[in-house]
Order: structure tokens, then sequence, then C-alpha cells
């Protein structure tokens, strides 16, 4: 049973096997040197004090080899996504050669659907959440006006209930039971920006594919916080950012996943480059588009080597600690400040995300009546870093890796001052 002191927090931090992660991190601080309570890793992930080091690595690998650096480094560059690929893999819950860092998500969103959304006259309606994160939309609206559909018919949209927040899966059985013949795409994010809700992937699969619909996901806000199984959940593709829960820095490549029954299909259409082209015979110059199997094969140019260094910095300590693990500390964290939360004796606020842990990743979004920005303005004031959405909901994410028990009681009682 949980307990609203101080010494309970602390007792708990004392307990944690994670707890020593946060000294691997560079914690913000005031101008007068103290810690700020950061809680918005759902947004950017704070700097592992290690990715100065593999970045540094790099420069002086082009300082030393210039161009020989691709094949004479200690990290060769020519083959570079390569060390991140098995790592990214375990993280996501997929095969490695369904998985390959590059480019940015919604760029890569565009190219999964130049190959995934193939619209006909009968089957060209694409699903998303009515919530979606607006990259997803823009992303989704400008597939349809560039396939000659208008948005108001091609676009559906899952909504929570009448006085709801959080969708209910048996609405998108009804939607697609009732449109599937017209539905060419379900695109949704796998955790929900606004709410922290968790979806059931594999449900969502299962129903889409009922009716011939294709399933992708946007992971941006689930990679690195949930366990999504992306290859157990039979979705057909994903692309997620790295610079949230992965840590790799602002603007940081993104990854995508392309389920193996579709990754070693040469036939489908694709944009192509000369970094999708077989290996083998891409520096030749003057063969034939040769495409590579697996997620591989949606690559186009050589990466930035430098963004690169800053996520295998953080896929490794991934790799060292596991995503059990961290999936464990999320749902003690969460439950902890859910109960702190609770204790605040107000109708003024309400959680908005699920109330089971297994249906939210690590983030709180909370509600609070007649509040505007000025009370996120307060909490800033007070050294806590959160992140507001209009018009009334404070997203607060304690990560497993950099925050702790001591963070959620400190910040709950200053809300709870504020109020």
């Amino acid at each position: 049973m949980h307990q609203n002191t101080l010494e309970y927090a602390l007792q708990q931090d004392k307990n944690d096997p994670l707890s020593y992660l946060r000294k691997e991190f560079h914690i913000p601080k005031d101008k007068h040197g103290n810690e700020w309570l950061y809680f918005t890793g759902n947004s950017l992930g704070l700097q592992p004090k290690r990715t100065q080091k593999y970045i540094q690595q790099e420069l002086d690998d082009w300082a030393k080899f210039g161009v020989e650096g691709h094949f004479e480094g200690k990290t060769p560059w020519l083959p570079y996504h390569e060390f991140l690929t098995e790592g990214m893999a375990k993280i996501v819950g997929a095969k490695p050669k369904e998985v390959v860092v590059m480019n940015t998500l919604t760029t890569n969103l565009h190219l999964l659907m130049v190959s995934f959304y193939r619209p006909t006259k009968e089957k060209y309606k694409i699903v998303i959440e009515s919530d979606a994160f607006p990259s997803d939309r823009y992303a989704v609206e400008s597939q349809l006006n560039f396939h000659g559909y208008n948005i108001e018919d091609g676009l559906v949209e899952w909504n929570p209930r009448e006085g709801e927040e959080l969708l209910k899966i048996e609405d998108l059985e009804e939607i697609i039971e009732n449109e599937g013949e017209e539905i060419a795409l379900i695109l949704v994010g796998g955790v929900n920006y606004y709410t922290g809700q968790y979806l059931d992937l594999k449900r969502i699969a299962e129903i889409g594919h009922r009716r011939n619909c294709i399933i992708g996901i946007d992971l941006a806000h689930g990679v690195g916080n949930v366990l999504p199984k992306l290859h157990e959940s039979g979705i057909d593709f994903a692309a997620w950012c790295t610079y949230k829960y992965l840590n790799s820095g602002p603007g940081s490549l993104a990854g995508l996943f392309v389920h193996e029954r579709h990754a070693y299909n040469k036939n489908l259409p694709r944009f192509a480059g000369w970094w999708n082209h077989n290996k083998d015979t891409r520096f030749n110059m003057r063969q034939p588009f040769d495409v590579m199997p697996g997620a591989e094969g949606w690559q186009l140019s050589n990466p930035p080597i430098l963004s690169m260094a800053a996520i295998r910095a953080s896929i490794d300590m991934f790799d060292e600690i596991g995503m059990d693990a961290l999936r464990s500390k999320s749902e003690r964290l969460t439950g902890y400040f859910e109960f702190l939360i609770n204790e605040i004796k107000t109708d003024r606020i309400k959680v908005i995300t699920p109330k089971n842990p297994k249906e939210r990743g690590c983030q709180l979004s909370i509600q609070v009546k007649n509040a505007d920005k000025k009370l996120h303005e307060k909490l800033i004031n007070e050294n806590i870093i959160t992140d507001w959405r209009e018009p009334d909901v404070i997203r607060c994410a304690p990560v497993p890796m950099y925050n702790s028990f001591e963070d959620v009681f400190r910040m709950v009682e200053i809300l709870r001052k504020l109020l």
C-alpha cells in the first residue's frame, strides 16, 4: 500500500534496482544549481552522459581518417546503421530484418504509405484516431489529396464516446464492420500523445486484417516506453522517433518496422535511392536497381553518423537494462504518481490516462478544471518542467531511466500547493 510521505518515496528509491541510472544522465539545473524536476521525457529525453563519448569517437575518426572513416573507423560508417539494428529490434519486439533506423518519423510514414496505401476506387479510406498527433493527420490528409480523394470522404475518425477521453476498441470494430470494404489503411498512434492510452496493437491488427485493411502504427510515444511486440502483434508497418524515450537528442533520426511477410516482397512499390540498393553492387554505380530484402529496402540515403552515434549510446543503455525492467519500474512510478494525485482532495483535477497500468505508458495526463497555461508557468517557476496541452491538460512523464519516486512526490506536493 502506497504512503503519501517523503520517507516512503525515499525508501522506494532506495529499494529500486534501477535508481543508479539517474546518475547516468545530465539533469537540467536552474541558475542557482538546483536540479529541475523533469517530467517531459515524452517530448525530449535527457542526455545520457555517455553520448558525448560516442559522438566524439566519430568526430575523432573523421579527423583521423577523412573519407576512409567509412571503412577504417572504430565503428565504420558504411555499415553503421547495422550496429543499431539488433538493439532497436529488441526494444520494439521485432526481428532484426524487420527494423531499420533512418530519416525522420513523418518522412518514414510517407515512405511506408507509398508502399502500403494503395487505394482503389472501391477501397481508399484511411482511419485515424480523432485526436491523432497533428503531423500524422497532416501526413494522412496529404496522402488522400495526392491520390485524388477529398478529406471529408476519405478520412474516417475513431472517436471517444461522448463525455469520455479514451478510445474503445469496440468502436473501432464497429467502424471496420460498417466501412471495412472501403477502408484501405488504419494508421493510429500506439500510445496516444494526449491521453497516454496504450492501444491493443494485436487486436487492432486482427480487426483490420479481417477486412483486408493495412495496419500502420505511429510508435513515437511508445518506443522505449511500452512493450509493443511489433512482430507478434501482426501489424504491417510502424514508424517512430528516437528523441523522446530513446534519449537520442533533438530531431534525431527515426526508425521503422516492416513485418517480415512484407519485408522480403521486392515487388512492393516504393521510392528508391542507392542505400536501399543491393549493398554488394551499390558502389558499381551502373547497375539497375536491385532492392535489398528486409526493412533496409526502404532506406534512401547514407545516414548522418553523428545522429546515429547518439542513438547507439542510448540503445546500448537499453540493451544493458532490458525493456522488461524499465517497464516494471514505469508501472510502479505511474502507480505511485496516480495515488498521490488522488490524495489531492479537490474536484478540480482528474487523471484522464487509463487507470490500468497495462493500458498506459509512463505518462499521466492531468486535467485541471478552470485552468490555463498560467498553471504550467507556475510549475516552471517552481523548477518543474511539464508539458501543457490545450485546453486544460498537464502531461507528465516520470521516465524510469532518470525519474525517481522522490521526483514524483515533490512534484505532486508543489501541484497541491498551487491548486
